[in-house]
């Protein structure tokens, strides 16, 4: 089985359709967060070795920053149009 995901370019946005796209990744985000404070729960109380749940639970932490960043990030909107 091939963990390799293609990668397509994205097509150029409109300017209305933009901030459609990113209202949308913002309510994605949110549901991601939402998912990855359950699994922090859930980890949490696996029945394995304290240090295992200890990074497993630091990594799923530092996830949940890293995706708040990227909603930040969104929030902030009207920043530099080049990438």
């Amino acid at each position: 089985m091939s963990t390799v995901v293609p990668f397509r370019k994205p097509q150029p946005a409109t300017r209305s359709r933009a901030a459609s796209d990113a209202a949308s990744v913002a309510s994605d985000l949110l549901d991601v967060l939402d998912q990855l404070e359950g699994l922090v729960e859930r980890a949490a109380a696996m029945d394995r070795p304290a240090i295992e749940v200890e990074r497993s639970v630091q990594h799923l932490l530092d996830a949940i920053g890293a995706v708040e960043r990227a909603s930040d990030t969104i929030g902030e909107g009207g920043g530099s149009e080049s990438a």
